[in-house]
C-alpha cells in the first residue's frame, strides 16, 4: 500500500475524531437538579424560584436564591438547590414561572449560573390578564 494515502487516512481519522469530541464537549444538555449536582460539566437546569428565598449580598454582585423541580407536585416539601448567580438580574425575574439556569455545581454546595433565562407569561396574557382563547381569536378575525 501507498505510505501517503496510509498517513493520509491517519491524519482524516485524528481530525474526524478531534472534532467529534469538541463538539460534544461544547453541546449543553438541560439535566435535573440531581444530575447537576452530581456533574462536574457545565449543565442547563430548569427549575422555579423560591422567592422565600432569595437574597443579594451587601455590595450588590451576587444574588442567590433557590430553585426547585419545575414539575414537583408538593412545592412546599420539593428539594430545593441553591444557585449564585453573578450578574444582571433581568428586569422579569419576580415575575418569573420558571427559570433556566446555565452553570454547574461547585464545592460551595451551591450552583453557579453563568447565565439566567427568565420565563414569564406575561407577554402572552391580554390586556385584562386573560391568557389568549381561540374561540376569542376566531370571533374576532371573522368581524375584521
Amino acid at each position: 500500500m501507498n505510505i501517503k494515502l496510509i498517513i493520509g487516512v491517519v491524519v482524516i481519522a485524528i481530525f474526524v475524531v478531534w472534532g467529534a469530541t469538541a463538539f460534544v464537549e461544547t453541546t449543553l444538555q438541560y439535566v435535573s437538579m440531581e444530575e447537576a449536582i452530581r456533574s462536574k460539566r457545565t449543565v442547563q437546569v430548569m427549575g422555579k424560584i423560591d422567592f422565600d428565598q432569595v437574597s443579594y449580598s451587601e455590595d450588590g454582585s451576587r444574588m442567590e436564591f433557590a430553585v426547585y423541580d419545575v414539575e414537583a407536585v408538593d412545592t412546599v416539601n420539593a428539594e430545593r438547590m441553591m444557585v449564585h448567580y453573578y450578574g444582571i438580574v433581568p428586569g422579569n425575574f419576580d415575575q418569573a414561572t420558571s427559570i433556566v439556569l446555565k452553570g454547574k455545581y461547585t464545592d460551595e454546595e451551591a450552583f453557579v449560573a453563568e447565565t439566567m433565562l427568565v420565563k414569564c407569561p406575561s407577554k402572552y396574557q391580554g390586556e385584562g390578564g386573560e391568557y389568549q382563547d381561540d374561540a376569542k381569536h376566531d370571533e374576532a378575525v371573522e368581524n375584521i
